[in-house]
């Protein structure tokens, strides 16, 4: 890949003496940022040469795919680098507004003394991608954000609550007087989220960086995310360093663009510029490999590096007729389980929760369902009853074999014939594979468990699917922390079909994914279906990458289906209020069709009792399906008139 052109060089060149007087208006100005990682085996540059600025007040997106350096250059600037990394070259200037005089240069600091210890947290903070795991399980969100404080504020205990409470407020956050009591494991991912800004703005600092701060939320707490960010920006007069690799993201907060791939600048400007005329082939090839609503049927994400298989499967599968009867047909299908309010201990009080309540679909032979929803919806207890992991208390799942239709809820948990017929590939790869086992091995043990073939029957498989999938044989002895996450992925389904399945369970399989990587998977989801005849449940918060690879989609709240159609027609006629204000959510890689921030429901969507009365969920009501027609139905009020609601 090219990098910039000289004449930017030299501009920046040109800037770095004004960057040093503190005459400049940039708050942080990166300057041929170089660094390195020391091995036993050699040192490697992982960044090569980064240059950019960060005004004061403004808005500068990263962006690029794992492994282009985004993250390690946050960590740079606030001198959190692993011990095995360091600053080899170039400058990170920055020019606090609140102290006037010459810029500091961060990469000279010792990222342990006094100094920097004043800059981190106090007028630099850090949001980092996953709350879950930088939040401290054993210690109240109150406390974890009392520490940060506490470092850099001269503050009683006293004001420290009572400036922990403002903060929370002004991070909406529910009941901000009780939250600092609430431990992270008590919060969704949202309020999880909103806690750790909470803890990095607590200081009032003038740069936050924050790092992928919502790849594993749902669309609607995404947006809320985003519109918290830029209001407390204006809030608190302060720049914002975004990291991320969707540009849905990008288009929505950003006020300057900068795309990196392997350590090296591809391309910078405003971020109008580069949405309407991208010039870079890496940026460009970013866009085409988006998935968006406007797409039509048979039209295919541009990867930019295409995988699949060499030749084509020639297995009977490919060769049988089309079938008409259902492949998989779930009747009125409810899970309840119990939620204890207190301590197990105590003797606080219990309640129902209803996670699927009266549930029905069919899946056909060689059809893609996609089944979008909330976190918390029901979508994977759902697909863990049709795996048999866990039983319906009422209702039937009924799948068709060779021998006539099973009822799974009836079906043993052990059942090895229904287990080869139904496959998942889970959300996170990395966690799903084990560590200890060779790719071949983890591809090649459910034929060992089933007792299918000889060893090298089994190997041979092996190497089919590797190449099915489009993997190299060289990887068969790697382990899986040595595979990106697209490889890794790729090897949990080539495991997944082993067994020669008829339908494939795919929970969000491309949700921790890059957007080049998520393309890749689509295409290869979308190729494996047509050649091997499959069938899809496809479970996703993602609604864009709902409708590229399903053929019906179903839209699912508090534990209810409540609108099923065509994916043509439901992204382009939605009627439930549910299904629109989830598209309403959803950011556009399109400077044009920007979110409306200011406008979103900040209790979120899925409290169906804050519906508009024709759809709103209660229990002494009489819900019923409406059909629309051309297999459109929209769950609401009985005898509703929806005519008002159609597009």
């Amino acid at each position: 890949m090219d990098s910039l052109s000289e004449p930017a060089d030299r501009e920046l060149k040109s800037q770095r003496q004004s960057d040093r007087n503190g005459s400049s208006p940039n708050l942080l100005s990166v300057r041929d940022l170089r660094i390195t990682f020391d091995h036993d085996y050699g040192a490697v540059e992982v960044v090569k040469g980064v240059s950019f600025d960060i005004r004061r007040g403004a808005s500068v997106a990263l962006v690029g795919e794992s492994g282009a350096g985004k993250s390690i250059i946050a960590r740079a600037i606030l001198g959190i680098l692993p011990t095995e990394a360091r600053v080899s070259g170039g400058e990170m200037l920055f020019s606090d507004p609140d102290r006037p005089g010459p810029a500091v240069d961060l990469a000279q600091l010792d990222t342990k003394g006094r100094d920097y210890l004043k800059i981190r947290g106090g007028r630099i903070s850090m949001i980092f991608q996953e709350p879950m795991t930088s939040l401290s399980p054993f210690h109240t969100i109150g406390n974890q954000i009392l520490e940060a404080l506490l470092l850099h504020r001269n503050v009683s205990p006293a004001e420290g609550r009572e400036l922990i409470v403002e903060i929370l407020r002004l991070c909406n956050f529910p009941n901000p007087d009780e939250a600092p009591r609430c431990y992270s494991f008590e919060l969704s991912g949202g309020l999880r989220q909103r806690a750790m800004i909470a803890m990095a703005l607590v200081c009032h600092p003038v740069l936050l960086i924050a790092d992928e701060p919502t790849t594993a939320l749902d669309v609607s707490v995404q947006a809320q995310i985003l519109g918290l960010v830029k209001e407390l920006q204006t809030e608190l007069d302060m720049a914002v360093l975004m990291i991320t690799h969707d540009l849905g993201v990008v288009a929505n907060v950003a006020d300057e663009v900068v795309v990196l791939f392997h350590g090296e600048v591809m391309e910078r400007g405003a971020a109008t510029d580069l949405f309407a005329t991208p010039r870079h082939p890496y940026l460009k090839g970013l866009f085409g490999a988006v998935p968006h609503f406007d797409m039509k049927r048979g039209e295919r994400l541009v990867s930019l590096r295409e995988i699949g298989p060499k030749k084509k499967p020639t297995g009977e599968r490919a060769l049988e007729p089309a079938v008409t009867a259902p492949l998989l047909e779930v009747q009125g299908v409810t899970k309840s389980f119990v939620s204890h309010k207190e301590p197990f201990w105590g003797k606080g009080k219990s309640t129902i929760v209803k996670a699927v309540d009266d549930v029905s679909f069919v899946v056909g032979r060689r059809e893609s369902v996609g089944l979008v929803g909330e976190s918390g919806c029901g979508k994977t207890t759902l697909s863990k009853m049709i795996l048999r992991a866990l039983k319906p208390d009422r209702g039937r799942i009924l799948f068709r074999t060779d021998d006539g239709r099973l009822d799974l809820a009836n079906v043993a948990s052990g059942d090895l014939a229904v287990s080869r017929a139904i496959q998942m590939v889970f959300q996170d790869p990395f966690s799903s594979l084990n560590p200890r086992m060779t790719i071949l091995d983890i591809i090649r043990e459910p034929l060992v468990i089933h007792e299918i073939g000889d060893r090298d029957a089994q190997i041979s498989q092996v190497r089919e699917l590797m190449d099915l999938v489009g993997l190299d044989p060289h990887y068969l002895n790697r382990y899986p922390h040595s595979l990106s996450g697209g490889q890794r992925q790729r090897v949990a389904l080539a495991r997944a079909l082993i067994l020669d399945p008829i339908l494939l369970i795919l929970d969000e399989p491309t949700s921790a994914l890059d957007v080049s990587i998520q393309a890749q998977i689509l295409n290869l989801f979308t190729d494996l279906k047509s050649e091997l005849g499959l069938s899809y449940l496809f479970i996703s918060h993602n609604l864009a990458v709902v409708d590229y690879i399903a053929d019906r989609i179903l839209v699912m709240a508090s534990g209810r289906i409540v609108e099923e159609a065509p994916r043509e027609v439901l992204f382009s006629k939605p009627v439930h209020y549910y299904t629109k204000s989830l598209m309403a959510a959803v950011p556009y890689a399109d400077l044009d069709r920007k979110l409306d921030l200011s406008g979103l429901h900040k209790d979120g969507l899925s409290n169906p009792m804050s519906w508009p009365e024709p759809f709103r969920i209660d229990p002494d009501r009489n819900m019923d399906f409406i059909d629309l027609g051309g297999g459109h139905r929209v769950l609401a009020r009985a005898g509703a008139d929806l005519s008002g609601y159609l597009s």
